[in-house]
């Protein structure tokens, strides 16, 4: 599965220009659309090429809106409730402090920990801030009716931590939210191997289309050249996969799997059917069914087809 936008809070690493723009319209890999965490991924970076507005408002509403339940004694906790890297949640607290919509004072009985509390000016800017996400919302999932939005959002509550379910509003924010706790998720099953849940994706279609030109690889991900050059660069640095020449046309490189490729592909297979396991669980009897039925829905104007596809296969 490839890069997307988002890492800076998933990982609490860097995102890099080409990651962020990494999705582009087109045929989905028929290999990938199965999975819940692939198409939650599609759906999250669909959502964010329509951005209207800096991705720092976001967050700052999202901290705003979290606050309105009352005063939080941790603005640690806070950030890791809501899967914001502790720096950027200091930078966030600091805008909202500036503009007087929060309050930040020492915990008294841990002087290391700040207090934050929601300002009459941080009221305000909620109610705003309520009525802009509920027109985007209304925008994001104008293919689904009122009552899947609702069973959208249901299902989306269930991928999140059990603290953070109530904390999170919104459409966008929580297909934001799960993603970046299912990438973290698969990511963990992965430790010490050396992979990420994306390079389940090319590492996939090169067992099967392999040797295969970089530039058909990025039209069977559906991604852009330079997020495809990315990737197989990650994939050629630590072995997995050979630079060769393309039989068909020797002017050009082709992209094939190495042994270690192959046993690499096995071990982040396990990874995925591990994770669809525990996305299954949290969403209970049906309910992997029913949110992969609405996913396919909300891509389906950027992927035409999708759906169909989607039908035969089920």
């Amino acid at each position: 599965m490839t890069i997307v936008r988002g890492e800076p809070d998933a990982t609490r690493n860097p995102v890099s220009a080409t990651e962020a723009t990494a999705e582009v319209p087109g045929v989905l890999p028929e290999a990938l659309t199965g999975f819940i965490g692939y198409l939650l991924r599609r759906v999250f970076a669909h959502f964010t090429s329509l951005a209207d507005g800096p991705e720092d408002g976001s967050r700052d509403f999202l901290v705003l809106d979290a606050l309105t339940g009352g005063d939080w004694v941790s603005q640690l906790d806070l950030a890791e409730r809501l899967g914001i890297n502790r720096t950027i949640m200091v930078g966030v607290i600091d805008r909202l402090e500036d503009r007087g919509q929060v309050l930040r004072t020492r915990n008294p009985d841990n002087r290391r920990q700040y207090i934050l509390s929601l300002t009459d000016v941080g009221r305000s800017a909620v109610e705003a801030g309520r009525r802009a996400v509920a027109e985007r919302d209304a925008r994001l999932t104008a293919a689904l009716r009122p009552e899947q939005v609702t069973r959208l959002n249901t299902l989306l509550a269930r991928l999140l931590p059990q603290g953070t379910q109530d904390l999170v509003q919104g459409t966008e924010h929580l297909v934001e939210q799960a993603h970046h706790r299912l990438r973290r998720l698969g990511d963990e099953k992965l430790t010490g191997t050396g992979l990420r849940v994306r390079h389940y994706g090319p590492l996939s279609i090169l067992a099967i289309s392999g040797p295969c030109p970089q530039q058909r690889l990025a039209q069977e991900l559906a991604i852009t050249g330079p997020a495809t050059s990315q990737l197989v660069d990650e994939l050629v640095d630590g072995g997995m996969v050979h630079r060769g020449r393309d039989p068909h046309d020797r002017r050009r490189h082709a992209l094939e799997l190495t042994e270690f490729g192959h046993t690499q592909l096995k071990a982040v297979a396990r990874a995925v059917d591990l994770l669809a396991a525990d996305i299954a669980e949290l969403l209970g009897p049906g309910g992997e069914d029913e949110l992969r039925s609405l996913l396919v829905q909300l891509l389906e104007p950027a992927h035409p087809g999708l759906a169909e596809a989607a039908g035969r296969r089920g």
